[in-house]
């Protein structure tokens, strides 16, 4: 079995390497090829991914190269983890939305809409190439955001599953605080990529107890912490929103604390420059508790359990990922990327059939969806006013002012990823 990872000069490509080399019964791994056109990086992953290996007697092969189109020949599942423009291009999404009062984030809002439209023509192009040297691979898309890449990804007709580590991260949570094996807990998962409810944690699986509101009645103040909410709002919920929720349910207070603490982007700066740091030491064979830090918590046992259902190996029966609608929940368009659990296996993700859906949220899913409609037509045809119009639609934006003077400064920002400007 071939494994191409494209975007491999992350930092998160260890922790990737990892869970290869510790899930090899799940995921047999024969040659891994990372690709990233950033080569002194690559090399030095590499390096490390393949001390990674030979530490757990992996007999994987691990190949570095920057050509896409050698790397991608003959694989069997394609990893996609870019970030086009690094680093410096997330601190941008996270600072000048503030100037309006809006919330900097990479994902959603201003930010994300920018993330979108550098993003969706790379990827395009990369599953475009994939498919003339091997239309049979699968395309796992890790790279935010998920949702509108994922889209844009179906739509062109290629092989493709989105990946969130979210509900991957609530399941172990809620595991650790009711005692049990995590493959014992199986979520109610339902919304959009970073815009999801856990609105029943089931034992057994699909039909098993829902013991949330025990979960909720015994852990309710620990799991408020994680999410930086208040303990009142999930019990009147009576659901564990993601922590992406807070964009929304605390959005100027959001606003108030990016504007008088770091950028999360400069953050991560600092830990990548460590990171590398760490992983040019050639005694260094296994990941450094550091990379936890780093975000991305539980990524690679999520994306060994994909990439093993969607390639016949195995991995568990049901799981969340991201994929068209296709009448799962009635109130969106059939052709819109969900989140929720899913049936996979070769022939791509089934979404298990969803209960009636809380007004509260099915409100604001619709909200987002019609954003993301218009994000992907402004990321796949360019154009001022494009742009304009999936900023006046996000529910975290909708003023026009606001939405004419991001758009100027979203241009001015990403001039060089937009062929269009």
């Amino acid at each position: 079995m071939k494994l191409t990872v494209v975007g491999a000069g992350s930092t998160y490509t260890p922790e990737l390497v990892d869970g290869f080399a510790r899930l090899r019964d799940t995921l047999p791994v024969e040659e891994l090829v990372l690709t990233d056109p950033a080569t002194d990086r690559l090399n030095l992953i590499g390096a490390f991914a393949r001390r990674i290996l030979a530490r757990q007697d992996h007999p994987a092969e691990v190949t570095t190269t920057s050509d896409l189109d050698a790397a991608v020949d003959g694989a069997d599942a394609v990893l996609l983890q870019l970030r086009v423009g690094g680093q410096t291009a997330r601190r941008q999404d996270e600072t000048w939305p503030l100037e309006c009062g809006c919330v900097g984030q990479e994902t959603t809002g201003a930010g994300g809409l920018a993330k979108a439209l550098r993003t969706v023509p790379v990827v395009l192009d990369i599953a475009k190439r994939v498919r003339r040297r091997n239309p049979d691979a699968w395309i796992i898309d890790f790279t935010n955001p998920v949702g509108i890449v994922t889209r844009a990804l179906l739509r062109a007709g290629h092989r493709a599953v989105g990946l969130c580590n979210v509900a991957i991260g609530f399941q172990r949570r809620f595991a650790a605080l009711l005692g049990t094996d995590p493959a014992d807990v199986h979520l109610d998962h339902v919304g959009l990529n970073h815009l999801t409810w856990e609105t029943g944690v089931r034992l057994g699986g699909p039909e098993g107890e829902n013991v949330l509101p025990e979960l909720l009645a015994g852990h309710g103040d620990a799991i408020a912490r994680d999410l930086h909410l208040p303990r009142a709002l999930l019990d009147r919920l009576g659901t564990v929103p993601s922590y992406y929720l807070r964009y929304y349910y605390a959005h100027d207070e959001v606003v108030e604390e990016q504007r008088t603490k770091p950028s999360r982007a400069s953050e991560v700066a600092a830990m990548e420059r460590e990171l590398l740091t760490l992983y040019a030491d050639p005694a260094l064979d296994e990941k450094p508790a550091l990379l936890a830090r780093r975000g991305g918590a539980h990524y690679s046992e999520a994306a060994v359990d994909l990439a093993a259902a969607l390639l016949g190996g195995g991995g568990p029966p049901y799981q969340v990922v991201n994929t068209y609608n296709r009448g799962t929940l009635p109130f969106l368009p059939d052709d819109a990327v969900i989140e929720v659990q899913a049936a996979v296996g070769r022939t791509g993700a089934a979404p298990l059939p969803v209960g009636r859906v809380d007004p509260l949220y099915a409100g604001l899913m619709a909200s987002v969806t019609a954003y993301e409609d218009l994000a992907l037509e402004a990321a796949l045809r360019g154009g001022r006013d494009r742009v304009f119009r999936a900023l006046l639609a996000h529910p975290l934006i909708g003023q026009y002012t606001y939405a004419q003077t991001l758009t100027d400064r979203l241009i001015a920002h990403n001039r060089e990823h937009l062929a269009w400007a």
